[in-house]
């Protein structure tokens, strides 16, 4: 209040001398912009492999036999809402994200109230700037897959919770309740998100600090604990099978410190600070409280801690980004809440504002037409396959982009469509596709030898498709194995990490075209 009597009330700072409403309108220029350049302009891009696992489990269901062997995948009830979609709107990959879309910009909804409520009453906007400012955050916007719907629950629960321990009523019990217990049906790794719902309503309750009594808190978490029950039962069994599903080494500490987003923290903290002592702005006593500071660490802090210490414990790691993504509007509160100490009540719409623009500028990826957010252009690489094929004989290789495609579970007679090779039921391929698994083993190499001389050899061009690593063995390993001097082979196209090799019987020897 000292800095709002210090200057005129239509000064709301030295930077910008603008009146607040006019502010508040920038800002919300500022946030559609970001919206559109951020979330909009990436949607019409390919699907990625996870996503095409989407598309498959949409239309063959989750009792499809290809499925068994990644009996994770279907296990969210997020797959009603692109069946939905493809329903009301056929299918595109605009109409798959949709859903994400508007969960996340429900779920900025709820952090912006939260921000307010838990930071400062005017701390909405910067909240949402430094959401926006977080790639990770901007990706699920861009994801057919549960991690945005994951976002919008999991920041809804804490809603409702606050909300029940401010006032409480039974019927934000009910609601914080029904969100929570939505959250891990949503995806089966969230469940570190419960300490977070436990210590907050904990700390509450011994600082009698909320209306609610133990009593009734026994009884909300109570019946939160029994609709997990079929939840839980179900993620114990297939985490006691998880080994073959695992996609990522053991985490290091170094990693465990960059999945925290330091760099947004100090910018949040130390930005700010900076700015503060820059414009000489009086001291302002800290608005957030002991508890509410409590609930944006806990946020920020367990999912990630959580999945790196199960990672060690059990030796299966669950630390892919995706999977903790819940930290980042726990993240995003936790910054706000820390720059809070510097930041007088009068400041709050103009910084957002100017952290809005850096955005903007250093986040919308202006070198490029459109931000990219998957490196995987299955669809622009289908094309290729399908102009350069000669006819419907032509043999096509297609390597799974799963984890889970190999053997046993890959054998030579592996019949399509299946889900460990989803991407060709999103985007067909002319030809005769072969199926090659996620990685080479001994199995695998004997039956490309018997392919090269049956098939392959006979034939005036065949073409390998999939993800790279595995797509650079096999260009690797066949030239030896086909007859000598009469094959050529080139990449075709760049579709980020997903490789197209063609191998033709001297068809590039003669034009010059560099070839391996």
């Amino acid at each position: 209040m000292l800095a709002a009597n210090r200057y005129p009330r239509w000064t709301v700072t030295r930077i910008f001398p603008i009146r607040p409403r006019l502010l508040d309108l920038l800002a919300g220029l500022l946030l559609a912009l970001c919206i559109v350049r951020l979330w909009l302009m990436p949607l019409p891009a390919s699907l990625w492999a996870d996503e095409a696992a989407t598309f498959f489990v949409v239309h063959y269901g989750a009792a499809h036999p290809s499925l068994a062997v990644a009996p994770q995948i279907p296990q969210s009830i997020y797959y009603w809402l692109p069946w939905i979609a493809e329903k009301l709107g056929g299918f595109s990959e605009v109409g798959y994200r949709l859903p994400s879309l508007l969960a996340m910009a429900a779920a900025l909804c709820m952090i912006a109230l939260l921000a307010a409520r838990l930071v400062h009453p005017r701390a909405a906007w910067f909240a949402i700037f430094v959401c926006l400012s977080m790639r990770g955050f901007n990706i699920q916007t861009n994801d057919g897959r549960p991690y945005a719907l994951g976002t919008f629950v999991a920041a809804a629960s804490v809603w409702f919770l606050v909300r029940w321990l401010d006032s409480g009523r039974w019927r934000d019990a009910l609601l914080f309740a029904g969100f929570a217990a939505l959250l891990w049906r949503v995806q089966l790794v969230y469940w570190p998100f419960y300490v977070v719902f436990a210590l907050y309503a904990r700390l509450r309750l011994a600082r009698r600090e909320t209306p609610v009594g133990w009593p009734r808190a026994a009884i909300t978490f109570g019946l939160l604990a029994l609709a997990l029950v079929p939840v839980a039962l179900r993620a114990l069994d297939l985490f006691a099978h998880g080994s073959t599903h695992v996609i990522s080494p053991l985490p290091s500490a170094r990693l465990l410190f960059y999945a925290l987003e330091p760099g947004l923290f100090a910018v949040c903290v130390g930005g700010v600070w900076l700015v503060a002592r820059l414009m000489r702005w009086p001291r302002i006593s800290w608005p957030v409280s002991v508890s509410s500071l409590t609930l944006t660490l806990a946020w920020w802090l367990c999912p990630p801690v959580a999945l790196f210490a199960i990672s060690w414990i059990t030796g299966q790691s669950l630390f892919v980004g995706r999977y903790f993504s819940l930290l980042l509007p726990g993240a995003a509160l936790a910054g706000t809440a820390f720059a809070a100490r510097f930041i007088p009540e009068s400041r709050w719409t103009a910084l957002s504002c100017i952290l809005g623009a850096g955005i903007l500028l250093w986040v919308g990826e202006w070198k490029h037409p459109v931000p990219t957010y998957h490196n995987s252009d299955w669809k622009g690489a289908s094309q290729t396959v399908n102009e350069r094929v000669l006819g419907m004989e032509t043999p096509v290789l297609c390597t799974s982009p799963f984890v889970e495609g190999r053997s046993p579970a890959w054998h030579p007679d592996y019949s399509l469509p299946a889900f460990l090779y989803a991407p060709l039921v999103v985007y067909p391929v002319r030809g005769h596709v072969y199926t090659f698994p996620y990685r080479s083993s001994p199995e695998a190499e004997v039956y490309a030898a018997s392919l090269a001389q049956t098939t392959l050899g006979p034939s005036r061009r065949f073409l390998i498709y999939g993800s790279d690593l595995s797509v650079e063995f096999w260009w690797k390993w066949f030239p030896p194995r086909l007859e000598a001097g009469e094959w050529t082979s080139r990449r075709l196209g760049s579709f980020g990490n997903v490789e197209l090799v063609e191998f033709d019987r001297g068809l590039y020897q003669a034009s010059g075209i560099h070839t391996r």
